[in-house]
């Protein structure tokens, strides 16, 4: 039986492998150079036509809208580095100075048309032409050459739509808010504990390292925000943009506000050493409290990413019930340390401080505060696309687009995502 569980999980091990943004980018590159280098064999009147497969291995990216930015980059950079070295060549022909000057020429013409990463290509592709005999000839070949490889590598992600990248994106966040739960519940069972305070600063540094992995979800929420743009099989790509990114957002302010929290019981510590963190009383509800925010912190996370549907339904529901009670445990909390502030008044800033940082991470994951942030990020998105392009969107508002829009938003039909 283990034999049989162990070969039935290579199938799905294969799947999430060939998902992999490495494996996608290695087999749709591979095929758009051969193909582009086929085509190139019959149209082109060089006898190696190596720049077509070569453009269309720099034009292919993993997503259709990264395609599409730089295959009109590298067009337009590799026809500027070929005007460029045509009139090199007639000028002054190739010499170790004109090099030099066709270098800074092609370099400063490819700042002037914008095309950002590829300003090198404009160099490379004026030495490659210069430095041959017959200019004019390769010259236009290079550029056929070009055109066919940018060509093909469109056509590739058209024809083949690349993957959507919003489920890796979902599995990051939910990962960071299980790495913000974790880290959760270890700060609330030292909370009565007799720790010192170079403990609690240990805590500290955890919350601050957080940073590091909400660097790597924007890097992950990135590449499926690239993955909804022009993607033929995605329906409504601005809100699921929208409800990821307000999500990580939201996510983002709990670090930060956790890493405050760390930093208050850090100094609580300290002033109170070497009695305990809190009192017994009070550390226990303060370990109550972590424990339901940080199963919320995971629950909002799961919000999140999950579809209009029943389980957004139940997600949503299970996320309000346990705000419910964390905010009541967070009244307990507070009553408590208004007791012990009266018996002994030397430390009620820091008490202040944590009643106050565990409600504002209740106020961010509050499913109405979400709603509202929800509606005014579309609305100034939609704002900003329709000022951008003022033609589309009289287009889409001809064909009803907007409406769709309004129908699919969170709070249409009661529900919050």
């Amino acid at each position: 039986m283990p034999d049989v569980r162990k070969w039935a999980t290579v199938p799905t091990r294969f799947l999430k492998r060939y998902r992999d943004p490495i494996v996608v980018q290695t087999l749709r590159s591979a095929t758009a150079a051969t193909i582009a280098y086929v085509l190139a064999l019959r149209l082109s009147p060089e006898p190696a036509p190596l720049t077509a497969p070569l453009t269309a291995l720099l034009v292919v990216q993993v997503t259709l809208y990264a395609t599409l930015t730089n295959g009109i980059r590298r067009v337009n950079s590799v026809v500027a580095g070929v005007l460029v070295a045509i009139a090199f060549s007639l000028l002054v022909g190739l010499t170790w100075w004109s090099l030099a000057l066709l270098i800074v020429a092609s370099l400063a013409v490819g700042h002037l048309v914008r095309v950002d990463e590829y300003v090198p290509e404009v160099a490379i592709s004026a030495m490659l032409v210069l430095g041959v005999t017959t200019v004019g000839d390769t010259a236009w070949a290079r550029v056929v050459e070009t055109l066919i490889g940018a060509v093909v590598g469109l056509a590739c992600n058209v024809l083949l739509p690349p993957p959507v990248w919003v489920d890796e994106a979902g599995e990051s966040i939910e990962g960071l808010a299980r790495r913000v739960r974790q880290l959760m519940l270890r700060m609330g069972e030292e909370a009565a504990g007799r720790i010192p305070w170079q403990q609690a600063a240990a805590r500290l540094h955890e919350a601050r390292r957080l940073d590091h992995d909400i660097v790597e979800v924007d890097a992950a929420l990135r590449q499926a925000e690239d993955s909804l743009r022009l993607n033929p099989r995605v329906k409504e790509g601005l809100l699921h943009r929208v409800v990821l990114r307000t999500g990580l957002d939201t996510l983002e302010i709990c670090t930060v506000v956790l890493r405050v929290l760390a930093r208050s019981f850090t100094d609580l510590a300290k002033a109170r050493d070497p009695d305990p963190l809190f009192p017994p009383e009070a550390g226990a509800v303060v370990e109550e409290l972590l424990s339901q925010i940080a199963d919320a912190v995971v629950s909002f996370a799961v919000l999140v990413t999950t579809d209009l549907s029943l389980s957004a339904e139940s997600a949503e529901a299970r996320l309000t019930a346990e705000l419910h009670t964390a905010a009541g445990t967070r009244d307990k909390l507070a009553l408590v340390l208004r007791d012990e502030v009266e018996r002994d008044a030397r430390h009620w800033q820091l008490y202040g401080a944590v009643v106050t940082e565990v409600n504002r991470i209740l106020d961010e994951l509050d499913t109405e505060h979400r709603s509202r942030r929800l509606l005014e990020e579309l609305d100034r998105v939609s704002g900003e696309q329709r000022a951008k392009l003022p033609r589309l969107s009289r287009l889409r508002e001809r064909l009803g687009v907007p409406e769709r829009l309004r129908r699919n938003r969170p709070g249409a039909d009661g529900r919050s995502l």
